[in-house]
């Protein structure tokens, strides 16, 4: 089961134009569905669940907001196998409104890293004058890059890559993984 975390990258990809809830697949390098999650439509509070596979039989990640309205949200999360929390990942509210800013907390809620967009005039482009510009974030702990996260312009398809550095080895891929989810449903529907 830990294999399918210590894969060097992942793709995310979400349909745009689904109606009603919104389904994940996660893609290992090869192409192979190593996750997937189904969100049901009008939950209160966000509650990401990711399993296997599409028969949703073995249930392997949780993600859920700690608060039902929140600027900045916190996220735990929790491996469904152990039922432990294995960190937790909250938006950093106003510090979010012209470029995302995330921060990466371990288990017990010590800060240990964030997650930022590329750059704050890419971020103000996207916002105020195109959202056609696809968004860039990276991941850093202990000031290095641990992950980079890309998404690809697709109308009908939200995708983004999810890329872990030689630097990522000493950190839990879960939750870099994690985040990427949260990027891909939280500032995925902003766009």
């Amino acid at each position: 089961m830990l294999e399918r975390f210590q894969l060097s990258s992942y793709t995310i990809r979400r349909k745009v134009l689904k109606l009603i809830g919104g389904a994940f697949h996660i893609f290992g390098p090869d192409g192979e569905l190593i996750f997937y999650s189904k969100q049901k439509a009008f939950k209160i509070r966000e509650d990401i669940r990711l399993y296997s596979d599409e028969s949703m039989t073995e249930e392997i990640l949780w993600i859920q907001a700690r608060n039902i309205i929140d600027f900045a949200a916190a996220y735990d999360v929790f491996d469904s196998v152990n039922n432990e929390k294995v960190g937790a990942l909250r938006r950093k509210g106003w510090g979010s409104m012209f470029r995302d800013h995330w921060i990466i907390m371990d288990a017990d809620d010590n800060e240990v890293g964030q997650i930022l967009e590329d750059s704050g005039m890419m971020a103000f482009l996207r916002r105020f004058l195109s959202n056609l510009i696809p968004q860039e974030f990276y991941a850093e702990v202990a000031g290095g890059e641990i992950c980079h996260y890309k998404q690809h312009f697709n109308p009908f398809v939200y995708k983004l890559d999810v890329s872990f550095t030689t630097d990522a080895n000493a950190f839990d891929r879960i939750i870099g993984l994690a985040g990427g989810i949260l990027l891909a449903a939280i500032e995925g529907r902003q766009n």
